[in-house]
């Protein structure tokens, strides 16, 4: 048997890894007697940890929430799971209000830390080139976050205001299943009582969501898992273009200067075929500037207008500069065969460098 210092420790981090512990099970991890494991509890209420008991058949501990944040038990992999955790917090942007608190977190976890931990942790930091989203409309309030986080792993019916993808809003009141980050959006993957479906929501569209007290239903979600659930259901939103382009340049080359935004594969020699989808033409557009060269689109042919009019803006701003510093730039306008049916083309000479990136269309 281990001594009583060691052994509540070990209870402390058995208390903290699970919201309940019978207490025969309780006491068998320990290798102690149901006895000996209520001094052990009580010993744990002395330093302030909140330990509730329940009495009777099926009784048992948990860690309670109390007034402060009792010190926490972890091991090394633990430390800097938190310590790599709470670097992409701060780098990635995504929740909202949670970059301060992520980086004072972050300097305490560190400051107590092993060296060896520690160097770890520094290396990842110093070896990262933190490339952040600031796309606002898509950040997640930390509050309903946690919230939604805590409903899932409770099991509790959910209530909130939800801002469907074409604008309409409604309340919505679901099973929580599971929360799933996927790129750089946060979706929950529940099961709507009002449409008798599983459905993904997008977090960053959800709204004060509720606790309602009821226990959540559990169901067999029809998928591998919640993150293949929500891939096949973004994958399942028809998308409103079709990109299909033929660009003179090899696919080893514009896949470095447009990155993952799209299909490339050689058709020659010299040339490739891009092709994505997208829900807005502005990504496409964005994507072949950065290619840096010669193009012909192949379909739709509402890229060909957009690419007009883009021309048309830049043409403006570049002849603003005035003759002594460039030539006249003038944009020609699209053939009447770039506009007729599906498989027109046309011809377009793009240095737009913009940076590019595209967005995860959502589900719901």
């Amino acid at each position: 048997m281990a001594n009583p210092g060691t052994r509540t420790l070990q209870l402390l981090s058995l208390l903290q890894s699970r919201r309940y512990w019978p207490g025969p099970e309780l006491a068998a991890r320990l290798e102690v007697s149901p006895r000996t494991l209520r001094r052990d509890v009580d010993r744990l209420r002395d330093l302030g940890y909140p330990v509730e008991a329940r009495q009777g058949l099926g009784g048992g501990y948990q860690l309670a929430a109390g007034a402060v944040l009792p010190p926490l038990v972890l091991d090394n992999d633990e430390a800097v799971a938190i310590g790599v955790g709470l670097q992409a917090a701060i780098e990635a942007g995504t929740v909202a209000g949670i970059e301060e608190p992520a980086v004072r977190a972050l300097s305490k976890v560190v400051q107590v830390m092993p060296a060896r931990l520690r160097r770890r942790i520094e290396a990842l930091a110093a070896m990262t080139d933190p490339v952040a989203w600031r796309d606002s409309a898509s950040r997640v309030d930390a509050d309903v976050l946690v919230s939604v986080a805590v409903a899932c792993r409770d099991a509790e019916r959910l209530q909130f205001a939800y801002r469907a993808r074409r604008g309409e809003r409604s309340r919505r009141q679901v099973d929580p299943h599971r929360l799933v980050l996927l790129g750089r959006r946060w979706y929950l993957v529940a099961w709507d009582l009002s449409r008798f479906d599983w459905r993904t929501f997008r977090l960053d569209r959800l709204e004060e969501p509720v606790a309602t007290g009821e226990r959540a239903v559990p169901r067999r979600l029809p998928g591998e898992d919640a993150a293949a659930f929500v891939r096949s259901s973004i994958e399942s939103v028809p998308q409103r273009h079709q990109v299909d382009v033929l660009i003179d340049a090899p696919a080893a080359v514009v896949r470095e200067r447009i990155g993952p935004w799209g299909a490339l594969e050689d058709v020659s020699s010299g040339g490739c075929r891009f092709t994505m989808t997208s829900d807005t033409l502005d990504w496409p557009t964005l994507a072949l500037g950065n290619a840096a060269a010669d193009f012909e689109v192949v379909a739709p042919p509402e890229l060909v207008d957009h690419l007009s009019e883009r021309a048309t803006l830049f043409a403006r701003a570049v002849n603003r500069v005035g003759p002594s510093r460039v030539a006249p730039v003038t944009a020609e306008p699209p053939t009447s065969s770039a506009t007729n049916g599906p498989s027109s083309s046309c011809s377009v000479r793009s240095e737009d460098d913009d940076q590019q990136g595209g967005p995860f269309p959502s589900p719901d």
